[in-house]
């Protein structure tokens, strides 16, 4: 079997607190293979910017790995020293952010930034890291990049400045690069553009994308597979077509219900009742289960591990008898 370009194994992510450990991401695990884009969407809290983080080794402390394995084409990195950790990142990683001054410096130009990436990861002189750069900028769709470059970030639009972080994301050409929620600063106009231009230049440039949001349409026109989250937890992982025509756990089929379309003949959407919990609060069992219009006994007492249904894999007990099946065959 070929490596995964990702693996992450059991990813367990914690807060200290005064009145214990919150766990914040419990048991997270999936592949990506290489040129593929996974989505990852959830509510606010589910985990998934902190999986991003994690996994390129920028968590915020006090947060912290408590458990698990995070592998790059089999190499583990979740354990390197920072100053190692910062030749993969921005050289085999790149990672796009929701605000796009938070990557940009606005005491530098946009070619001062872009070079010295460029620079720091490549061998190359400045003439041709200058050359690069444009060629990058022009890429992305900044008009004029030539005379744009020695701009600062200040002088360009939200939509621009996020091109610029695409543009910076892909400067040393990295085999992976992570979304956080690319497009949720921007205007509704400009938000399909961006999501064009970071698929577009990462299939150019044969990146695999993990994109971090809670835009259930977005995931549609842009992934290949969707990871749902809830509860620091993965409920459903599977190829996105499939997921959205039929979701199989209860959350993601209240998320799909959520969404309007313009066949939709009823009156009202589907409304998830109740709201989720708190990380101080998480109930025993399946995390979902006080908002579950399917619960049953089980639900309120076991967690539900990881569950293979047809070619996806569902953290719901509804779905054991599957499980037995698979195993028997």
């Amino acid at each position: 079997m070929t490596t995964p370009l990702l693996s992450v194994r059991d990813l367990v992510i914690k807060f200290p607190t005064r009145h214990g450990p919150l766990t914040a991401v419990d048991g997270v695990s999936f592949d990506l293979a290489a040129g593929e884009v996974l989505g990852v969407v959830g509510e606010s809290g589910a985990g998934k910017s902190l999986t991003g983080s994690a996994i390129i080794g920028l968590l915020d402390p006090p947060g912290h790995i408590a458990s698990g394995e995070i592998y790059l084409k089999g190499e583990r990195i979740d354990n390197l020293r920072a100053e190692d950790m910062r030749a993969i990142r921005g050289r085999r990683i790149g990672m796009v952010f929701q605000d796009p001054l938070t990557s940009l410096n606005p005491l530098y130009t946009i070619a001062d930034q872009l070079i010295e990436t460029i620079r720091t990861h490549l061998r190359l002189s400045e003439r041709e890291a200058r050359k690069r750069a444009i060629g990058l900028l022009d890429d992305v769709g900044i008009p004029a990049a030539s005379r744009r470059i020695d701009d600062y970030p200040h002088q360009f639009s939200g939509g621009m400045r996020q091109r610029v972080v695409i543009a910076l994301a892909l400067a040393a050409e990295p085999e992976l690069v992570i979304a956080d929620e690319p497009t949720t600063a921007l205007d509704v106009s400009v938000q399909a553009q961006i999501i064009d231009v970071l698929k577009e230049q990462c299939t150019q440039h044969g990146a695999s994308v993990i994109l971090i949001t809670h835009d259930m349409g977005v995931i549609a026109e842009t992934a290949d597979r969707v990871a749902v989250m809830y509860s620091g937890r993965i409920a459903e992982i599977g190829p996105v077509r499939e997921i959205i025509q039929n979701a199989k756990h209860p959350y993601t089929s209240g998320l799909m219900g959520s969404i309007p379309t313009l066949a939709q003949e009823e009156d009202r959407l589907v409304q998830i009742p109740g709201a989720m919990p708190r990380l101080s609060d998480i109930p025993p069992g399946c995390p979902f289960n006080p908002r579950c219009d399917k619960v049953f006994d089980k639900c309120r007492v076991h967690r539900p591990s990881l569950i293979p249904v047809e070619n996806r894999e569902v953290a719901c007990w509804l779905y054991e008898d599957a499980e037995a099946k698979g195993a028997a065959l």
